[in-house]
């Protein structure tokens, strides 16, 4: 992959995700610097599936997060671990499918047009090390595909040295 994204809408979400995966994981093998990789997946994440927001949160500190590349309206620029989507999901290690933010306890609105959220952490070994974070203006509009594919990304980028 150049410069250029190649999507075919007409395949299914979770082929559209292979499609779009397989282009990052190019991109990122021919790249060493971690915030051109990042900056880089936010874009494709945002053009390819059209998200309000997509971006990364880095661990800052044994009890932080902070604000990596992103594409999308302005951010919140630190999260404390155990806080909100992104620092549960850091907290818990896990994945985590918001249909609903105002439903989620302890949500931080970041952006009070933010109405669904999709939540992944990236490991290196048993740690979390960042978290790839994906909005919607739209309640429910992520589910069990979206957190697969983003979760086998956040593998891809693993193993690609990504972090």
């Amino acid at each position: 992959m150049a410069e250029s994204l190649i999507i075919d809408k007409s395949l299914s979400k979770a082929e559209q995700y292979d499609q779009v995966i397989a282009q990052i994981e190019a991109l990122v093998a021919t790249e060493s610097n971690q915030m051109a990789n990042l900056a880089n997946v936010a874009a494709v994440l945002k053009e390819a599936f059209g998200f309000f927001w997509v971006g990364f949160y880095l661990v800052d500190s044994p009890d932080e997060l902070v604000l990596g590349p992103f594409q999308g309206p302005l951010a919140c620029t630190r999260i404390r671990k155990g806080k909100g989507v992104c620092g549960a999901s850091w907290a818990d290690k896990k994945s985590i499918l918001v249909p609903d933010v105002d439903a989620f306890p302890g949500h931080i609105a970041c952006s009070s047009l933010s109405k669904s959220e999709v939540v992944i952490p990236g490991f290196s070994g048993d740690e979390v090390r960042i978290i790839l974070d994906v909005d919607s203006d739209n309640l429910n509009d992520f589910d069990g595909t979206d957190q697969e594919k983003l979760e086998k990304l956040m593998q891809v980028l693993a193993s690609q040295g990504v972090w």
